[in-house]
């Protein structure tokens, strides 16, 4: 029987490094890393095979534990039984997450900008065994407010299988109506509900979000102000599952695609180049141990083609000179490393500072939302409610609706089954009338603040009432006060029902 290990020289450097700053024993932070590669990476942790780190001795590390741990390592690799070699050892289970482990808390460490306090939270809120994490946010039942003559409080059970087809949400209403305060807190209940295992990433389009410190304390979540103080977002799209030759030729394909959404200068030639130029920078980078470029590299892939081809500067050389100047993605050499899943993280993404690429920011982000998305199992229902796992929130939606953007579609079309949510928040409900996507068919639940100029066509669509009934709403919602919400009815027998919209500043 074994009694102790050697982990690796990497992870005894970083566990050391945390030991200065943490004041926690090594002991105890090889175990929280163990933990957490437990939890990440589970039974396709890659083997170490490097011995040349610090001695970690069996009853320093496993304590009076064993039991539970070896519980725990039952769980997650499905399998009873395990020898004494294999639980611990240098060619153990054990070790192998220690070492991975490291290597994870070290990026966090790195991501939550070297704060000691932010990075214990961190791990108190990625370290969640599958059976907890797979129920949070069960019964998800949000006060909403209270309709205006009976004072009946209205409740939104926002995961209810059995009452709803989807999650997804809009919010109508010009400036000043209360709609950003009234999702504000929407998306503070649903993080405390669920004991914050229900994430969020707002795309804040105004900049009157990310001031709010109540509601960044309250909903725990981490504000990127991109164009401010140099502040990056730490989100690589270049990253792939797989980097073989097929899935970087389509993922070059799509980036160019996307560009060209966003972008109608740019014609057929420039999205060739640009899907040449992207294939060119993962080749360069295909050796290294992050074989996914920046966007400097595909700058300078594409300045390179046009140079040599005597080719003048154009909008496509423009987009990706900015991009590469102003630093708003993560890059190469950047101090803190890439985030590893955007859907188990609560982001606020500041873009109200940026003078042009807010669309392409907000694009890159979604498209890698999808492809997280696209990879995981179907989220579980208990009870007849469903893990909601993650919700994209788009402020100031009307910019976003008119574009093609074919992720977008795609999470709101088979988000449902992976417990990915989208929350829009826009100025009208004619915004979501849109002949190449119907967005109001597949939104659950829709609130009208007041609004003007509003199409009966587009109230129609919106909460399912008669042409007659839209057409007598019309001036009802120009008329609104602010708070006062007209929404679809709970009640089979109401073709609409209107309340008085609770606030994020009255409840927290």
């Amino acid at each position: 029987m074994a009694d102790r290990l050697y982990t690796s020289n990497e992870a005894d450097e970083v566990l050391s490094a945390l030991r200065f700053e943490t004041k926690l024993e090594k002991a105890t932070l090889a175990r929280m890393a163990f933990a957490i590669s437990l939890t990440k990476e589970g039974p396709d942790v890659v083997p170490s095979t490097s011995f040349s780190g610090a001695e970690m001795k069996r009853p320093t590390f496993v304590g009076e534990d064993e039991i539970f741990m070896r519980a725990l390592i039952a769980h997650v690799y499905n399998k009873s039984d395990m020898d004494e070699d294999r639980f611990f050892s240098n060619r153990s289970i054990v070790k192998n997450h220690i070492d991975r482990g490291a290597e994870l808390m070290g990026r966090l460490y790195q991501e939550c900008g070297r704060d000691t306090d932010s990075l214990l939270m961190r791990l108190v809120e990625e370290v969640e065994f599958g059976g907890r994490r797979e129920t949070a946010g069960h019964g998800l039942d949000i006060f909403i407010g209270r309709t205006l003559l009976q004072q009946q409080e209205m409740i939104m059970e926002i995961n209810n299988t059995a009452k709803h087809a989807n999650s997804h949400l809009a919010i109508m209403g010009k400036p000043g109506t209360g709609k950003t305060q009234f999702v504000l807190k929407i998306l503070t209940d649903i993080r405390q509900q669920s004991n914050y295992q229900t994430n969020f990433i707002y795309f804040d389009y105004k900049g009157d979000v990310v001031d709010n410190e109540r509601f960044l304390e309250a909903a725990k979540v981490h504000p990127f102000r991109l164009l401010q103080g140099g502040e990056s977002l730490p989100i690589n799209p270049f990253v792939l599952p797989g980097y073989d030759e097929q899935t970087v030729n389509v993922s070059a394909r799509e980036k160019a695609e996307s560009f060209a959404s966003i972008n109608s200068k740019l014609g057929v030639v420039q999205r060739g180049a640009l899907t040449e130029a992207i294939r060119a920078a993962y080749a360069q980078r295909a050796d290294s141990n992050t074989p996914y470029p920046d966007f400097h590299d595909v700058y300078r892939m594409v300045a390179d083609m046009y140079e040599a081809d005597n080719k003048k500067d154009d909008s496509l050389i423009e987009v990706l000179r900015d991009l590469s100047d102003f630093d708003l993605i993560w890059r190469h050499g950047s101090d803190v490393a890439p985030i590893d899943k955007i859907s188990s993280r609560t982001l606020l993404i500041d873009v109200h500072a940026m003078p042009v690429l807010k669309e392409l920011v907000a694009y890159l982000v979604i498209e890698r939302l999808y492809k997280e998305m696209a990879l995981m199992p179907d989220s579980p229902i208990r009870d007849g409610r469903r893990t909601i796992r993650s919700i994209l929130v788009i402020d100031e939606a009307h910019n976003y609706l008119s574009q093609k953007n074919i992720f977008l579609q795609r999470i709101i079309r088979e988000g449902r089954s992976k417990g990915i949510v989208v929350f829009f928040a826009s100025q009208s409900p004619n915004d979501y009338q849109q002949k190449f996507f119907n967005f109001q068919e597949l939104l659950e639940f829709a609130f009208i603040f007041q609004c003007e100029g509003v199409s009966a066509a587009s109230v129609q669509d919106i909460l399912g009432c008669s042409n007659k009934t839209a057409k007598e709403l019309q001036t009802d919602i120009s008329r609104l006060e602010p708070w006062q919400v007209i929404a679809r009815s709970p009640e089979k027998t109401e073709e609409f029902v209107k309340f008085t919209a609770e606030a994020f500043y009255k409840n927290y």
